[in-house]
């Protein structure tokens, strides 16, 4: 039976949580509190890897960002849907977990899967709150933040999440555990490509986040709802 976890980020494919929010991951471990990654397929389309070698190098990469726990929904790869069934499988991964605070792909994207998987696991995330929905018991998360990096959308991230130079080197060795999909590869998922290595696309990333709030490196995340500030002399980041 799976042990409650404290932030839970959910992913299309086996990598995608690490590309977006390893670091984050990585942080909160440090501060002590128990993380998962919930992926929704195993990764059967993959141009690269099978699905064999993509869950032994997922759990690499889960051991290097100190996640607790790590699950798979076993939804079809390049065919997920937002359905009452797929919804009762993350209704009954997010029970089990009971998640605080849960990190989706952002609603837009490129791949399929990665928008649909924001909407379903959003919807997910109300139904397993209703006391009578598959029988119960109710657990709803308190909080949703949605992933925003290597975005070409005009979204202005609401918050950056800073990472030190270990964290930001924790999300790298994460990434690189994915040996069959990333070895000289030159994009991934929402990384367009533009010559440059994968590493060092995601480095310039996360150094420009990081600079918005004046750290060596940082990942950016979207609320839709307004976020409470209850001390305005202790706000960090200096404006000029």
């Amino acid at each position: 039976m799976s042990a409650h976890v404290d932030v839970l980020a959910i992913a299309a494919h086996r990598d995608d949580a690490e590309l977006t929010c390893g670091g984050t991951l990585a942080r909160a471990a440090e501060q002590g509190y128990r993380t998962g990654i919930l992926d929704l397929t195993r990764g059967e389309m993959a141009t690269k890897g099978t699905p064999e070698i993509r869950a032994a190098e997922s759990t690499r990469a889960a051991e290097v960002l100190g996640v607790s726990e790590r699950e798979n929904a076993g939804l079809p790869d390049a065919g997920i849907e937002n359905s009452n069934e797929t919804r009762a499988i993350l209704v009954a991964h997010l029970r089990a977990l009971s998640p605080r605070t849960v990190i989706l792909p952002f609603e837009r994207g490129r791949h399929p899967d990665h928008r649909v998987a924001s909407q379903l696991a959003r919807d997910a995330c109300f139904l397993a709150g209703l006391r009578n929905y598959e029988g119960g018991p109710a657990a709803r998360p308190l909080k949703i933040l949605y992933a925003l990096a290597y975005r070409e959308d005009p979204v202005k991230p609401t918050f950056v999440v800073p990472l030190t130079e270990g964290q930001f080197a924790k999300k790298m060795a994460a990434v690189n555990c994915y040996v069959s999909q990333f070895e000289g590869a030159l994009s991934a998922g929402e990384i367009f490509p533009t010559g440059q290595p994968l590493v060092d696309r995601i480095e310039s990333q996360s150094r420009y986040y990081g600079s918005l709030v004046r750290e060596p490196y940082g990942e950016p995340f979207y609320t839709e709802e307004t976020v409470s500030i209850s001390d305005v002399v202790d706000l960090p980041v200096q404006s000029m």
